[in-house]
């Protein structure tokens, strides 16, 4: 057994934790068994689950399924993760099971035992907040996970575009600035025909305008969330205004226009909307 630390439990049994960290059972045994590599999970990721696990836990409320004591918890402890104080309690590579529940369940044991701290609990005890039972209330990680990945990306690229905007403005003030200044085009390696500077520059402007486009088209639909489709895509154990009440939730506290997917089997069994969005970063770079 470690040094200063404590016994947490899952159905898989009894595992020592260190006392200083959040996380519970179920991360301790992904770094145990998946100790591959160095990549964790990007930051941007962990915001992700914060805001995820608030929006949960607020509409759970409104919705009759949790109390307010623990909603209160819940959130404190989620706005920590999404402000980036509770970072070092995430330590989980990237390679683990394919649906994510690794990190799911480090997202719900640091919450929850974040939560268990500020109410003077004891660490581990899942008392007065339980990891899978409130944390994880009306949820999976099979729509969590993609509903993380979604609100990470739809943050990033909405950062992104009026980077490139920027960009593209300051390349066509400089094609009409150069519109009269005269070169020599070059093909196959030899002077060719003449060409404006103004022209040449037009040209990049044009195609970062249409770099922006695809970004927009590829950010509306990282806007569709899986929230809500639980494990399969049925919604099962999860109330049936769950869906869209959490998307709504997530787009009041973001600031962008998430909506829930309108097939919860689509949204859980393909990302279409990220490797089209990374089609479109490609095309940019």
């Amino acid at each position: 057994m470690l040094e200063n630390s404590r016994i947490e439990t899952d159905s898989m049994g009894e595992i020592a934790v260190a006392n200083e960290v959040y996380w519970g059972a179920q991360t301790q045994r992904s770094l145990k068994y998946f100790n591959i590599g160095f990549d964790v999970m990007p930051r941007e990721m962990i915001r992700a689950f914060g805001v995820l696990k608030k929006c949960a836990a607020i509409v759970n409320n409104d919705l009759g399924k949790l109390d307010d004591e623990k909603l209160n918890l819940i959130a404190q402890a989620a706005d920590e993760v999404i402000e980036g104080k509770l970072d070092a309690h995430f330590p989980l590579r990237v390679w683990q099971t394919g649906s994510g529940t690794q990190t799911n369940m480090n997202a719900n044991e640091v919450i929850s035992n974040r939560a268990i701290e500020i109410a003077n609990g004891e660490k581990g005890s899942k008392k007065p907040v339980h990891p899978n039972d409130d944390v994880n209330k009306s949820q999976s990680s099979n729509d969590t996970f993609p509903t993380a990945m979604y609100i990470a990306a739809a943050e990033q690229l909405n950062k992104l575009i009026p980077t490139i905007q920027y960009v593209r403005d300051a390349i066509d003030a400089k094609a009409k600035e150069f519109a009269d200044v005269v070169k020599i085009g070059r093909t196959h390696l030899q002077d060719a025909t003449p060409i404006t500077v103004g022209q040449e520059f037009s040209g990049w402007a044009n195609l970062l305008e249409r770099d922006i486009e695809r970004l927009k088209i590829a950010l509306d639909g990282l806007f569709d969330l899986a929230i809500g489709g639980t494990a399969v895509g049925t919604g099962l154990n999860a109330h049936p205004e769950f869906a869209t009440r959490a998307a709504a939730k997530i787009a009041e506290i973001t600031g962008l226009p998430f909506r829930s997917h309108p097939n919860k089997f689509a949204a859980l069994s393909a990302h279409d909307e990220l490797v089209f969005a990374s089609g479109a970063l490609k095309t940019l770079a």
